[in-house]
């Protein structure tokens, strides 16, 4: 028997799951929770195999509580289910623990695959995730990450690295908030980094600002 917990915000998306996966003989839902918070109070009072954990959240989101999660069960599994895309941040997720990655539109019965996959020991990878792994390990090893960036990723991430909000870059580079927080998301992934002070410290270190 698989021991599963949800952790989502919305009501209707927990209910929906848990009845899913009720279904199915060999996966039990021990408990559900609300936001990051939450999850930990989970993972505490369940042992829990495989965690289905949403990302965005009102207060304690997904990506804020994975680093405690880890730290309160570190053999458990836990599978990311999300509304953003694959290639925003499925690898910063899993470099930072996350054993898989799924976007919420995806067939459920991925979803079945992933948690039996996940509570084997292993990590899940869509062949979105792996490609995009496979073309990390075949980048060259003395290339430094930051020439991976587009002109206008660079030029976005020097003004991130000195410290202007997302309105200031929009507004210095004709560009809506929208899209200067699309072309963050994926320098950030292409650098590996998980902060504004990741990429100030990453900018001083290769010399990139005074």
């Amino acid at each position: 028997m698989i021991r599963v917990g949800i952790v989502d915000d919305h009501q209707i998306i927990r209910s929906g799951l848990r009845q899913f996966l009720s279904e199915h003989v060999d996966i039990r839902v021990v408990g559900e929770a609300a936001n990051g918070r939450e999850a930990i109070d989970l993972v505490r009072a369940h042992e829990i195999d495989v965690l289905l954990l949403d990302l965005s959240m009102p207060g304690q989101g997904g990506l804020d509580a994975i680093d405690m999660l880890r730290a309160k069960a570190p053999d458990m599994g836990i599978l990311i289910l999300s509304g953003y895309p694959e290639e925003q941040y499925a690898l910063n997720l899993i470099r930072k623990g996350a054993s898989g990655y799924l976007n919420k539109d995806c067939d459920p019965n991925q979803i079945l695959e992933a948690i039996r996959v996940i509570a084997l020991g292993k990590r899940f990878l869509t062949p979105a995730v792996a490609d995009l792994l496979a073309q990390q390990l075949n980048r060259p090893a003395d290339v430094p990450l930051h020439e991976q960036l587009s002109d206008r990723e660079m030029q976005v991430f020097l003004k991130l690295a000195r410290g202007d909000t997302v309105s200031e870059i929009g507004e210095a580079l004709s560009l809506s908030v929208k899209t200067v927080s699309t072309y963050r998301t994926r320098l950030m992934e292409k650098l590996n980094l998980f902060s504004n002070s990741d990429l100030t410290y990453y900018a001083l270190k290769q010399n990139l600002i005074d």
